[in-house]
């Protein structure tokens, strides 16, 4: 056991140490705006030759270091998660995997570069969503595998377009070809690889399913890594997006992915498909700021949501943890009583996510918000931003008051305590940079201070959302027995909303149904109907009557004998008669 700790150990210190590494040297291309290209000659065979090119930028940089930072905590923190699984070697072995495919994607400006990182992804994803061995996990990891092999088919045909160009280094063309109709088409692909990774509609039902992984899995991976990857490369191609209608159709969809991820994780139950849902939520809003072409405000949102969220689920698989594996909300209540100090990082967690003052979302939510309001946009999308600004205020009460406040509803026996110092130490340090990190962040990435003015409704409209968001998700959590049978009238609607707009159905179901079925028919009509009864079957019976039928000269019958002998004799005189 003391092996597999300093395993965990060793890996924390290293990745901890590059990440401390690598933040210092973004600020230093940050302030003197320096971009590195490094090429690396892989091979070289007479004329030809094989170059791999990496890309190092502040923004790379930057979001290397927070990617390090959270997968070294992660790996701390699995080390007592994870402390009774036999094969922990194996599972930090494959987050490693997982943070060097990331790597490869950061920092290529290369499109097959990105498709090995990218592919490196999904693969390693789904060992991870299907690590603990069940029918659930199984379907689960099917799902979120299928739903990005879309996306990197998308980037395969995108690399097909751009054997035209003569390489492969999109990021030499972006500027000079942007006005170009392949470059459009490669923009569009892009786009669709993207709108799968960081699930966006129709593409949204992966992500909570997803949730079947361990849960530092889901604090790594669906907070910081995978679901992120879509949004960056986004950024990268920001240049095609702009002054095209395609921009319009992304914000359109990341607005909706925004709305429907708010309003049913209102009426889930499960603690870590509530947060997995706020993440699409948050996802929806990246996405619909870059399409808007605030790039930087989309990146700045995407590390300080990686810092809380992370922090969102280590505390979400400390309360499962010691709740003995329940991740049902209704079980919970009265926590803070228990778990302290878990419970209070949890709702500084959920505080930044709702954009409280001070705290990192704050600066990141605000601003986004405020430029959303200075931007020429219709009603319809401000009514996105702002509705999905107070369902997410919404359900991160209702989960608050669900599990934190209230009678405790499981069973009186309970283990739950605060004593495991190894977890406890990786969700103290992310609480602290969840505190810090959106001012750090502000200050460090927007060099000269904006004054934004607007008028003071507006500037209020924000904290107004959040407080009517507040009080209506203290009301869901009041709802006691006797409001079932009025629930019960909106039954359809609840239905609806709760299962994501039916999209887990439509993209399992509705996909296989119809090829399904008819492949049983065609299995029925011509497999086990006409083809076997002519073909296969027939010939079948036929033989076997042929062989009944010749069985019956090989019962050494004196009769037969004589009258075939006869029918010979005469046969042979018939010929002989014949002949002459």
């Amino acid at each position: 056991m003391n092996m597999l700790i300093n395993y965990c150990k060793i890996s924390f210190y290293f990745l901890i140490f590059i990440s401390s590494s690598l933040f210092l040297i973004s600020l230093k291309f940050l302030l003197n705006d320096l971009v590195y290209f490094i090429e690396w000659e892989v091979l070289s065979l007479q004329s030809m030759s094989i170059v791999m090119t990496f890309l190092f930028d502040w923004m790379s940089l930057m979001f290397m270091s927070f990617v390090l930072l959270i997968s070294s905590l992660v790996i701390f923190y699995s080390n007592q998660y994870m402390e009774e699984d036999y094969n922990i070697n194996r599972f930090i072995l494959l987050v490693l995997m997982f943070v060097m495919s990331m790597m490869l994607l950061i920092i290529s400006p290369n499109l097959i570069s990105i498709l090995l990182g990218w592919d490196g992804l999904g693969l390693v994803s789904y060992c991870l969503v299907i690590y603990f061995q069940n029918v659930k996990s199984y379907n689960a990891g099917m799902l979120t595998a299928l739903s990005n092999r879309i996306g990197d088919v998308a980037l395969l045909l995108a690399i097909a377009w751009m054997l035209n160009y003569g390489s492969w280094n999109y990021i030499f063309y972006l500027d000079m070809m942007k006005n170009n109709f392949e470059m459009m088409i490669i923009g569009a692909l892009v786009m669709l690889a993207a709108m799968t990774k960081s699930a966006q509609i129709p593409f949204s039902s992966w992500l909570p399913a997803a949730m079947a992984a361990p849960t530092p899995v889901s604090a790594l991976v669906h907070s910081s890594t995978l679901v992120t990857a879509g949004v960056y490369l986004l950024i990268r191609f920001n240049d095609l997006l702009m002054n095209w209608w395609m921009s319009q159709f992304l914000l359109l969809v990341s607005g909706l992915t925004m709305f429907m991820a708010g309003l049913g994780a209102n009426f889930e139950f499960d603690l870590k498909k509530i947060i997995a849902l706020s993440t699409l939520s948050q996802l929806g809003l990246m996405m619909s700021i870059l399409s808007m072409g605030f790039y930087k405000l989309a990146f700045f949102h995407l590390l300080t949501h990686a810092l809380f969220k992370a922090l969102l689920f280590m505390c979400a698989g400390s309360i499962i943890h010691n709740m003995k594996n329940s991740q049902d909300i209704r079980m919970m209540g009265s926590l803070s009583m228990s778990m302290p100090l878990t419970c209070s990082c949890f709702n500084v967690a959920n505080l930044a996510l709702c954009g409280m003052p001070f705290l990192a979302g704050f600066y990141s939510k605000d601003l986004i918000l405020e430029m959303v309001m200075l931007s020429y946009v219709n009603i319809f999308v401000f009514f996105l931003f702002f509705f999905s600004t107070g369902l997410t205020v919404c359900y991160s009460f209702r989960l608050c008051f669900y599990s934190m406040t209230g009678n405790f509803n499981s069973s009186s026996l309970h283990p739950l305590n605060d004593s495991g110092w190894v977890m406890l130490f990786s969700i103290c340090f992310l609480m602290v940079m969840a505190v810090i990190g959106g001012s750090m962040l502000s200050w460090l990435i927007f060099l000269n201070p904006a004054m934004i003015c607007l008028p003071s409704e507006m500037k209020l409209l924000t904290l107004f959302v959040c407080l009517l968001g507040g009080f209506i998700g203290y009301l869901l959590s009041n709802v006691g027995l006797f409001f079932i049978n009025k629930a019960l009238y909106f039954y359809n609607f609840t239905n609806f909303v709760g299962s994501m707009w039916f999209m887990p159905v439509i993209s399992t179901l509705g996909v296989v149904n119809y090829p399904l079925k008819l492949g049983l028919y065609s299995y029925k009509s011509f497999d086990q109907g006409w083809s076997e009864f002519f073909g296969s079957q027939m010939i079948y019976m036929q033989l076997k009557s042929y062989s009944l039928y010749l069985q019956e000269f090989q019962k050494n019958n004196l009769k037969i004998y004589l009258l075939s002998y006869m029918l010979w004799f005469i046969i042979l005189l018939m010929l002989v008669v014949m002949v002459n």
